[in-house]
């Protein structure tokens, strides 16, 4: 097997073993373990804790005492038990230590299965930008993959009134957003997943560590460093801004379409009872988009392409703003999930790059851990604490209702401020030749 069919099947699997049980979980807990509010929302709280010290401490051990291939397969591994532990539990508080810990081990896999592409496809003398996003976009396809195998035959009544033993067996197994059978299929991926990794070509860490090495170098914190420099510093503040944008479609983005229901005429819409293969479309587009990125970058430059993806951001919450399950509102609920490919991917695989780009090859893992720190760590943690604020101090009526169009609106303007600051702010000159300067 070549190394990009490797790579490839890496990326695959990476992403399948979370979109197996992310976009059900809120299903799972609240329908199948009928767990209230107050009991089971901390759990949506662990992406983020997870993503705030794990990538980065990862980052550091990758980087300076362990191959960064048997680091990520031996983390996979232990995810992959903690999804087990997940399907046998029945108490709300233990399903949020042991969820904890399972985002503890894979929150990190998210960087290093990106160094480790850069670092092979490096050593293979292709060239990253151009080689790594057709890579990539097979771990959206395996999300897409995993939302679908899981929840394809979730609605196990309408089996078992057919009476089709078949349909049952299958509703049983595949209807996953409302059993545990999610966490069994994603943790016996995700054991494959780690024991596959041991069998890569291997990653040593780039540098041993000297005896005139500072206390910084010792403990591998020197990656903070960047933070002193201007452009970084900004990149990674943005980084946060975008990460709490990701939330917000995250938290909102099922519940709004399915919010429809409430009115009788729209109960029965293909927007409420698709809800999730609707949102799918999202994930779908990001395979068009990722694979767009290389031309991007070539010809206009990193950072217009991720004001290109900022301004994506406003257009998807605008759309959602002013959309409805009919007419020209379902077309643009359609609109706003086919540019969400275009406001996630322009940033975050864009931004992976950069950072692999110019940073010193000695601290690369610590620096993409440092970006996956700020985007699902302290992005996720902004986005939903303060959204959650937000929404339940200004725009949820006494009756409980959410006031949506207004909601989306908020998140649009939140969005428009953050692509103007970033454009006056964040300097950055681009040579048509290449798209930013490689560090070496």
């Amino acid at each position: 097997m070549n190394l990009k069919l490797r790579l490839t099947l890496l990326s695959f699997l990476q992403f399948f073993v979370w979109g197996a049980w992310l976009t059900t979980l809120g299903t799972y807990g609240f329908s199948y373990k009928q767990w209230s509010g107050a009991e089971f929302g901390a759990v949506f709280s662990t992406l983020g804790i997870a993503s705030i010290f794990m990538p980065a401490l990862m980052g550091i051990v990758a980087d300076k005492w362990i191959n960064a291939e048997k680091l990520y397969a031996i983390l996979h591994i232990a995810y992959g038990v903690t999804l087990f532990l997940l399907a046998k539990t029945d108490d709300p508080g233990v399903f949020f230590w042991i969820l904890l810990a399972g985002m503890c081990f894979y929150m990190p896999t998210l960087s290093l299965s990106n160094s480790i592409s850069y670092k092979l496809l490096k050593d293979s003398q292709y060239d990253v930008v151009k080689v790594f996003p057709p890579i990539r976009v097979w771990g959206t396809i395996g999300f897409i993959v995993a939302m679908w195998c899981t929840n394809i035959f979730s609605d196990e009544q309408s089996f078992s009134t057919t009476g089709i033993a078949m349909g049952e067996s299958l509703a049983s197994f595949f209807g996953s957003s409302i059993n545990a059978n999610q966490f069994y299929i994603a943790g016996m991926v995700a054991i494959f997943l780690g024991v596959y990794a041991f069998f890569l070509p291997k990653c040593p860490p780039p540098r041993l560590i000297r005896e005139q090495a500072t206390l910084a170098e010792k403990l591998g914190l020197d990656a903070f460093r960047l933070f002193k420099e201007r452009k970084m510093a900004l990149f990674f503040v943005f980084s946060m801004f975008l990460g709490a944008a990701l939330q917000l479609t995250n938290m909102y983005g099922d519940t709004f379409l399915k919010d429809f229901g409430s009115v009788e005429a729209f109960r029965d819409s293909a927007v409420v009872q698709y809800s999730t293969m609707i949102i799918s479309i999202s994930q779908i587009s990001e395979t068009v988009f990722i694979l767009a990125i290389p031309f991007f970058l070539r010809r206009f430059g990193i950072k217009q392409v991720m004001l290109i993806s900022m301004f994506a951001w406003v257009l998807r919450f605008g759309f959602f703003g002013f959309a409805g399950p009919e007419g020209w509102g379902l077309v643009l609920i359609i609109l706003s999930n086919v540019i969400y490919g275009m406001a996630f991917d322009f940033f975050n695989i864009s931004g992976s790059l950069f950072v692999e780009s110019t940073t010193d090859s000695k601290i690369r893992s610590s620096a993409q851990g440092l970006f996956m720190m700020m985007t699902n760590g302290f992005g996720a943690i902004l986005g939903s604490s303060v959204s959650g604020w937000l929404i339940g101090t200004y725009y949820t009526l006494p009756s409980g209702e959410k006031m949506w169009s207004e909601i989306w609106i908020a998140f649009a303007l939140y969005a428009l401020v953050v692509t103007v600051l970033f454009a006056v702010l964040f300097k950055h000159k681009h040579h048509k030749d290449q798209s930013f300067t490689v560090a070496h």
